[in-house]
């Protein structure tokens, strides 16, 4: 199970070399359910999985004149402030034991896994959507930016990356394209700088909480998913992004609902509770 989990890692960067997305939705069930990883220590390993490799594809794009630095800077404070605080101080306070319904215990690893299957499902609406904004028509018009909501949603999605271990590409491409009018392709790369950025920092915050690592697994698995990102770079010169994106989206789709069901109905099944 092991092999296919590192084999399942390249995987993890090509999405996000495609697309400047759906790492983390692929880590996180990989490591829980694939290399039997607890699902809380599962969401820090994500984070800097995820925030390497995005850090390696980030370069890349910025080589290419792909990366806009101004809003990494706006949209990246307040989601590192919120990524750190959260992995920091929010996450070791929540219990144990959320609560219970009947006989099902609704522990705090089953809360985490739930919660990441409704991302799952919300992300992969926002993937199979078109989204009309998103066209690379509007390369040479000016970027506005519409301050108050990129702060907003860059700290929005700084305590959903602390609290899922997911880098929130998903959420950040489509607030750029929208809240900064910024084409898409330079969207994924300025993207990849953000999810780096605040990736990175809330797995210091996990450190300093005195999460205990295993270096091995973590180094392994993020080194396949730097080899995964160069080959999803490549690609994406090949591979129209909408149409990937899509197929992408409808397998999150049922990603996030086996999820959702197997974490709720059969919680004693497999991963790493």
């Amino acid at each position: 199970m092991e092999i296919l989990g590192y084999i399942l890692a390249v995987l993890v960067g090509v999405s996000l070399g495609l697309i400047g997305s759906g790492g983390s939705i692929l880590t996180v069930p990989i490591l829980v359910y694939i290399m039997g990883v607890n699902p809380i220590l599962a969401t820090a390993y994500s984070l800097f999985i995820v925030g390497s490799t995005a850090l390696v594809g980030g370069v890349q794009s910025a080589l290419q004149k792909k990366a806009d630095f101004k809003t990494v800077l706006i949209f990246g404070i307040p989601s590192i402030a919120a990524v750190y605080l959260t992995r920091m101080w929010l996450v070791p306070l929540i219990p144990s034991e959320l609560f219970s319904i009947g006989s099902l215990v609704i522990t705090k690893s089953i809360g985490i896994m739930v919660l990441f299957a409704i991302v799952m499902i919300l992300a992969s609406i926002s993937m199979i959507r078109p989204c009309k904004d998103c066209e690379d028509g509007n390369e040479d018009k000016p970027m506005q930016y519409n301050y108050p909501m990129i702060l907003l949603e860059g700290a929005l999605v700084g305590l959903l990356t602390g609290l899922v271990g997911a880098g929130g590409g998903f959420l950040i491409i489509p607030a750029l394209v929208l809240l900064a009018r910024m084409p898409m392709k330079l969207a994924v790369g300025t993207s990849l700088f953000i999810i780096a950025a605040k990736s990175l920092i809330g797995f210091i915050g996990d450190i300093q909480g005195g999460q205990l690592i295993d270096w091995t697994l973590l180094g392994t698995f993020t080194g396949l998913a730097v080899v995964g990102i160069f080959i999803g770079i490549y690609l994406a010169k090949k591979i129209s992004g909408e149409k990937l994106k899509k197929s992408f989206g409808w397998f999150v789709l049922v990603m996030g609902i086996y999820i959702f069901v197997k974490e709720l109905f059969f919680p004693s099944a497999g991963g790493g509770h």
